[in-house]
């Protein structure tokens, strides 16, 4: 089965679970079909699925991260002011290392609107659909919503990283308040906890809330490398933390407080 009949194969029994589609016909565009399929994947509930579907998603997703380019963690240069800390712009589903840090929702179950730019949704587009459903377990198991400033860890499945941890951010509505910021800085601090108890040695964190939930981007970044830098100081088990940033204004944020440009 070549890449594109995975892809098709993949799309068709993903069809098959939707009794509303019959037959339908097919893009016959490459990013057309990538993009159904990924929309397919994002409103997928967790239900189980069968090994032949796993394997045949597994073997297309491994490929299509393979095809991107991977960029290990250990070859980002360092910062200036902190050996234990890397700033990288780019996609943190390409991001060989420990653990990334998944921005995610309360449900913590993904984002189920169809090819939505928030990194839970790519974070899970590219892991596959066995994170969903960990996470399902995890969340079913312990019976109430994901509070905020907490951090669960799952295998990162398809990723190229090996697990990833997911926390709940503040979603600020109005004017950032002293709460939103302690909230933040409890994100930070339970995932590197967590990392540290799992005898992780490398993690690398996304910009947390300063999208959808619309913390402030320096705020927040001042945040992140204040909670990250004291807790580097009194850790020995973490030996390297990335900031992951996506978009220009806050890789020049980072720069600045990292002394990146010194």
């Amino acid at each position: 089965m070549t890449h594109s009949e995975k892809r098709i194969y993949l799309i068709k029994e993903l069809l098959s679970e939707l009794p509303q589609y019959d037959n339908p016909e097919l893009p016959e565009n490459t990013e057309m079909q990538k993009q159904l399929l990924r929309s397919l994947m994002n409103i997928r509930p967790p239900h189980s699925v069968g090994a032949e579907f796993l394997r045949i998603q597994d073997e297309y997703l491994s490929e299509e991260v393979r095809e991107k380019g991977i960029t290990d963690s250990d070859t980002l240069p360092i910062s200036p002011v902190n050996n234990r800390i890397a700033l990288w712009r780019g996609d943190i589903t390409t991001l060989k290392t420990d653990a990334i840090v998944n921005a995610a929702n309360s449900a913590l179950r993904g984002c189920f609107i169809p090819c939505h730019s928030c990194v839970d949704n790519i974070i899970h587009s590219v892991s596959g659909i066995q994170l969903r459903l960990t996470c399902d377990a995890l969340m079913k198991e312990q019976g109430y919503a994901e509070p905020t400033g907490t951090a669960k860890i799952t295998p990162a499945f398809n990723l190229p990283c090996n697990y990833v941890l997911h926390t709940v951010g503040p979603v600020v509505q109005d004017s950032l308040t002293e709460k939103h910021c302690k909230q933040l800085a409890s994100c930070y601090q339970s995932c590197l906890e967590l990392a540290a108890k799992e005898g992780l040695k490398s993690v690398a964190f996304c910009c947390i809330s300063t999208g959808e939930f619309h913390f402030p981007p320096k705020e927040a970044a001042d945040i992140a490398v204040q909670t990250v830098t004291d807790f580097l100081q009194t850790d020995t088990q973490i030996e390297k933390v990335v900031f992951n940033v996506f978009k220009q204004n806050d890789y020049d944020i980072y720069k600045t407080l990292l002394c990146y440009d010194s």
